[in-house]
């Protein structure tokens, strides 16, 4: 008879249940120390952990907060950060906006300028950037803004102007300041290159890319009007996890929870189990564990940034978010840079470096899961080094201040273009 329907159902359930656990934090925490315990015993096949090196980068990392805030305040990790060029925060037209005491309003917006300029935030490539004109004492000053600060920047003014709005042309900020389905479903690779002012001379890595995501980011928005509204519109998401909230608050992983299922289907054809899409999860070998979930591993690099970019817009919204080291630290190239260039970790292969690698690639597997797994280990030290417990700098300061500044400014001591320590391909919506 093929066994009990009730046992084959709850088998399903539970292996259902197992493939959505890797759509959290805790998974990518979890999996990415499992194949740092193999690196400590010296079993991986691609990079060797210096762990006595570890301390001399928590050094760097701790001196490159003190240069950068020299009172250690330092601001959570978030994409809010890349509109500020030379002191001034480029963003301050749409927050300083009247909104009529109108909150909601207000977070929506800041929710959609946050979500887009994420998603338009994967590795530009040393040859794009941005012009932006600087008042320097009634002085403007033309400068020229590249990598993911150039991008922020971009994208800022791409919605100021109504670049994804449905009434683009209209004079009230209402109707021009928002991100609708069919605009967004609509966008043509044309219209962003121009908006992003992409030309011979000014190459933009992963453009197509990047069209792609808010393509599908259009058809999501309106396939599920649970989560983003009957509007149709972008920002309806704030509305939803407003609603969420128990007594005002809501935990940091909850946010990542729902943007990996309102989001889910925005990101290229990768990994699907059992009809599950996982985004950014890719495979390597040392994920020793029994079940469907053998050999896999989450990042959900993107989404991560993206919840914690969305912290200060619902802070300001009057919902407190709580569990801020819930989500893990970002597998990108900044943090990962960081201990390659210090030789926390060193590739054993010689031209690894040199060799054209994609997200997928087990070196890169390898790699971005160190990092997230050092970033835990290296939070404690630096925070020792400066004096400050968990509650008063929490790992997304750590971030923001200390491992990607410090990724940053290693990268420009070793490299001519400051650019990454490994080559990768980018699609736009990975790095």
């Amino acid at each position: 008879w093929g066994g009990s329907p009730v046992r084959g159902a709850t088998r399903e359930m539970s292996m259902e249940a197992g493939i959505k656990s890797l759509l959290t934090a805790a998974a990518v925490r979890t999996r990415a120390h499992m194949i740092l315990a193999r690196g400590r015993e010296d079993g991986l096949a691609h990079f060797a952990v210096h762990w006595d090196r570890l301390p001399a980068a928590a050094d760097y990392v701790a001196e490159t907060i003190r240069r950068n805030y020299p009172k250690l305040k330092v601001p959570p990790h978030a994409r809010w950060r890349h509109f500020v060029v030379q002191g001034q925060d480029r963003s301050r037209s749409i927050n300083s906006a009247a909104w009529d005491n109108d909150r909601p309003a207000r977070a929506r917006v800041r929710f959609e300028i946050a979500i887009i300029s994420v998603l338009l935030d994967a590795g530009a490539g040393p040859k794009w950037g941005w012009s932006v004109a600087i008042d320097e004492a009634h002085d403007l000053k033309l400068i020229r803004v590249g990598r993911s600060e150039g991008l922020a920047l971009a994208s800022l003014a791409a919605y100021e102007h109504g670049l994804f709005s449905a009434s683009r042309y209209s004079t009230a900020h209402s109707e021009r300041w928002r991100a609708d389905a069919t605009t967004l479903a609509a966008l043509s690779l044309t219209r962003l290159a121009w908006a992003f002012a992409v030309t011979e001379r000014n190459p933009l890595e992963g453009l197509e890319g990047r069209v792609g995501l808010l393509n599908r980011l259009g058809a999501t928005i309106t396939a599920r009007p649970d989560l983003f509204g009957t509007e149709q519109r972008l920002g309806g998401l704030y509305d939803t996890l407003a609603a969420r909230a128990t007594a005002g608050s809501i935990a940091a992983p909850d946010i990542l929870a729902l943007l990996l299922e309102a989001l889910g289907p925005i990101w290229p054809e990768r990994l699907t189990v059992d009809g599950i899409a996982l985004g950014d999860t890719w495979r390597h070998p040392a994920i020793d564990v029994e079940g469907s979930t053998r050999g896999l591993i989450p990042f959900h690099k993107l989404s991560q940034w993206l919840a914690y970019s969305l912290i200060e817009p619902l802070e300001e919204a009057g919902i407190k978010v709580t569990d801020l080291d819930g989500l893990t630290g970002l597998a990108e190239y900044r943090n990962g840079g960081l201990f390659l260039d210090l030789g926390v970790i060193a590739p054993r292969d010689p031209g690894l470096a040199a060799r054209p690698l994609s997200p997928g690639d087990e070196p890169i597997v390898e790699w971005r899961a160190l990092t997230v797994a050092l970033l835990d280990e290296i939070a404690p030290l630096v925070r020792t080094r400066l004096g400050k417990s968990a509650a008063e700098m929490p790992l997304a300061s750590i971030l923001e201040g200390g491992t990607w500044a410090a990724g940053r400014r290693i990268a420009k001591t070793v490299r001519a273009d400051g650019g990454p320590p490994l080559t990768i391909i980018s699609d736009g919506s990975v790095f």
